[in-house]
């Protein structure tokens, strides 16, 4: 008797166990339904619910604070990641300019040295 054979559930075990994610909905409303909770039904609820203490405690504070809701997926921005950009591309422009001034001010220089040296010739 083997599993394959449909007598016996597969005993295979998964290979990773997938994160839990949840709803800003869902999350409002544990929040609220333990607001409504009494004494030590607090507990009791979050043992139904299959949650621990901290994710209610983070919740609330999330809830509190107004930015309860649903995170994006993907890699975190640092918020002043866009602050970041702008400013090299303002300094890699204020390179290029700073370049093209240090080359015009060479090519001055040597204009001078060049007339300097035509009136020393022509000075008898």
């Amino acid at each position: 008797m083997s599993a394959s054979n449909g007598k016996y559930p597969p005993t295979e075990v998964q290979p990773r166990a997938t994160r839990r994610r949840f709803t800003a909905a869902y999350k409002r409303q544990i929040v609220g339904a333990a607001a409504q909770c009494g004494y030590g039904e607090v507990g009791a609820l979050l043992r139904r619910e299959g949650l621990y203490h901290s994710n209610l405690a983070k919740w609330r504070a999330e809830y509190a604070a107004g930015s309860l809701s649903d995170k994006p997926r993907g890699p975190r921005a640092h918020p002043t990641a866009a602050e970041v950009k702008r400013l090299e591309r303002e300094n890699a422009r204020v390179q290029r300019k700073l370049e093209q001034a240090e080359a015009i001010i060479e090519a001055q220089k040597k204009l001078a040295r060049l007339l300097e040296s035509q009136q020393e010739d022509e000075t008898p």
